[in-house]
């Protein structure tokens, strides 16, 4: 067939066809006359391309499903490779989602201060919406229960993992140093004017992330005095979102970014979804000398738990390490 009736049958313009083309997408045969002569199978990868483009998928990302109908499946997503550009996919829109969620918190708190910044009426008075209140938890919030998600790793090493941290480098997880290192893993961090993922006080263990911040900070200086070397918060969310949260909130400590949730691979740590993220659990390691020494999992409620670590560290003190 000719390029206009393939067009016409995959719904798109012959300039996209020709776009496709220069891409290496398609490869037409040749007739003796020079035309291009397409098939069936044109027409369906054309129709694969427009339907991946329309979840926003780039056409030259679009490869890994043509190959997958090239070899014979019977769906352009049968093949791993295209599970993987999906994922790909999904993570890439999760940061972006996470940065425009914080440039959109950032633009209510300059609209907040303008509005009233000449005004004896409080920003919050009544009709205007309230700020959510992130450092105090409801009374009602659901226990979450020890589905064993994390008996597997006390012992098991840690990864070489490299994660990006709000002190603007990068921090090995296998290369810590001696003694121990608390790494508490945390689903997200709200701040104020910026809406909670729909639903999320009814998810058993994601609420109070900021007041099982506040606890670690703290408690910080007693957890050293027993016995922790150093401490780290771990989450999904990008550096730019947690350095505004350890500015805000104070902390003594960095925050490690893992957008990708490598460290969730690698060790098989617990995970959840909501609104079309994925989250982490929320779960403390503490690491010593590049293995997992003990695991808090489930953690309620999290504004105790920092007491609960160092409660932990200090009856189980180091041998030899003059502590």
């Amino acid at each position: 067939m000719r390029i206009g009736e393939l067009a016409r049958r995959a719904g798109v313009t012959t300039k996209a066809v020709r776009y496709y083309e220069s891409l290496g997408l398609l490869t037409p045969e040749r007739l003796a006359n020079g035309y291009r002569d397409y098939d069936e199978h044109d027409v369906r990868l054309v129709r694969e391309i427009r339907a991946l483009s329309g979840l926003g998928l780039p056409v030259e990302r679009t490869r890994p499903f043509l190959d997958c109908l090239a070899v014979g499946h019977r769906h352009a997503d049968d093949c791993p490779a295209s599970l993987a550009e999906y994922r790909e996919a999904i993570d890439e829109l999760s940061r972006r989602i996470a940065g425009l969620t914080a440039r959109r918190a950032a633009l209510i708190t300059h609209l907040q201060q303008a509005a009233h910044r000449n005004s004896r009426v409080p920003a919050t008075r009544e009709g205007e919406r309230l700020m959510t209140d992130y450092v105090n938890l409801p009374p009602d919030l659901p226990v979450p229960e020890d589905d064993g998600a994390a008996a597997h790793l006390p012992g098991t090493s840690v990864p070489s993992l490299e994660l990006h941290s709000t002190g603007d480098s990068t921090v090995r997880l296998d290369a810590l140093g001696p003694g121990r290192t608390v790494l508490y893993v945390y689903p997200l961090t709200g701040r104020p004017g910026t809406d909670l993922p729909e639903g999320w006080d009814a998810i058993p263990g994601a609420r109070g992330c900021t007041p099982e911040a506040c606890g670690f900070r703290d408690h910080y200086q007693e957890l050293l005095t027993a016995g922790a070397v150093q401490v780290f918060g771990l989450s999904s969310q990008e550096t730019g979102y947690q350095r505004e949260v350890v500015e805000r909130l104070r902390l003594p400590f960095e925050m490690l970014s893992d957008p990708t949730r490598s460290l969730a691979q690698t060790l098989g740590l617990p995970t959840f979804d909501v609104t079309g993220l994925t989250l982490y659990k929320r779960l403390t390691l503490i690491i010593r000398d590049g293995t997992i020494e003990h695991v808090f999992y489930p953690i309620f409620p999290p504004n105790e738990h920092a007491d609960q670590v160092l409660t932990w560290l200090r009856a189980n003190p180091q041998q030899g390490t003059g502590r």
